[in-house]
């Protein structure tokens, strides 16, 4: 077993799991970032089945190889997506391949470390649109509260597979009532293109068959095409009246407090967050944040003590 974990300038690992990719940072002693990079995304819901297992363990490999080529950490803050408080496997993994101590390696929520990349306990609220989206508020008693992150399947309003999604849905309904019809259509074109092709069967495969962070990126697709397309547009306006709904369900539960909003989904046209901003009342600030998570792990890795609990009350 390495000890290096006890050694004082050992960096700390920061990684920021998402469905799309997994980013990860090194942050030496004082909170600079010294090393930084991107592998594969995972979600902590993956460890349901032994090929989604197997991929996570890949990845974190790939990861600790990564790593390993700069420094050993010190201790290791981890947020992932989908994580609901049941870490052992994955800790256990990571150190093992880091060459550490499993009580060295904290994990959590992929969504606390974003909260508090942007705000201290009880200062605000974050609204991140990712592959999926949710609403996060952590009080001032370290408490995690939510408004969404139901997942893809239930809601995840706003977020980047949402928004592929009603792309898809409203392409196929159209074909439904006027067959061809996606050749006039800017979207469609895009995201045909996108798919691989015009056939049914290849939106079916895509959608059904796809990982959901591969899902999500299609929105990139839509996007491009909504300075052409008033679908496209009007889906973009959607995802920030989504966005906003969030950022409201927290104002009405704990009252007014700056909202600050994330993720790539959100960076994918002006029109969502000025549509969101629309939304929420003239009292109620809004932020737009290149924030980033992977950095602010790496500097919670650094302080013992710091964390986010690895107990929240997260599901998928």
């Amino acid at each position: 077993m390495h000890t290096d974990h006890h050694i004082t300038d050992a960096p700390g690992l920061g990684i920021d799991a998402g469905g799309t990719e997994t980013r990860w940072a090194l942050a030496a002693p004082g909170g600079r970032i010294v090393a930084e990079g991107v592998v594969g995304g995972l979600s902590a819901l993956q460890m349901a089945t032994e090929s989604g297992r197997a991929a996570v363990r890949a990845t974190f490999a790939a990861l600790a190889q990564a790593v390993l080529a700069h420094a050993r950490p010190a201790h290791v803050q981890a947020g992932l997506t989908g994580f609901g408080g049941d870490g052992a496997q994955l800790a256990a993994w990571l150190a093992e391949l880091l060459g550490m101590a499993p009580g060295a390696v904290t994990l959590c929520n992929d969504i606390e470390i974003a909260y508090r990349a942007s705000f201290a306990p009880g200062e605000g609220y974050l609204v991140y649109a990712g592959t999926g989206s949710i609403g996060a508020f952590i009080d001032l008693d370290g408490q995690f509260h939510r408004a969404g992150g139901r997942g893809v399947v239930l809601d995840d309003g706003g977020g980047g597979f949402w928004i592929a999604r009603e792309a898809l849905r409203q392409i196929w309904r159209k074909e439904d009532e006027d067959p061809g019809a996606w050749r006039a259509s800017p979207m469609a074109h895009a995201v045909f293109d996108h798919i691989g092709g015009a056939d049914w069967a290849l939106s079916r495969q895509f959608i059904y068959g796809g990982e959901r962070g591969a899902v999500g990126r299609l929105a990139l697709a839509v996007a491009a095409s909504a300075e052409r397309d008033p679908a496209a547009a009007a889906i973009l306006r959607e995802a920030g009246r989504e966005l906003a709904r969030l950022a409201l369900a927290l104002v009405n539960r704990f009252g007014e407090r700056p909202v600050a909003l994330a993720g790539r989904a959100a960076e994918l046209h002006p029109v969502i967050v000025d549509t969101m901003r629309a939304a929420l009342p003239a009292s109620v600030s809004l932020s737009q944040t290149g924030l980033r998570s992977h950095h602010a792990a790496a500097r919670l890795a650094l302080g013992a003590g710091a964390a986010p609990s690895t107990h929240s009350q997260e599901p998928p």
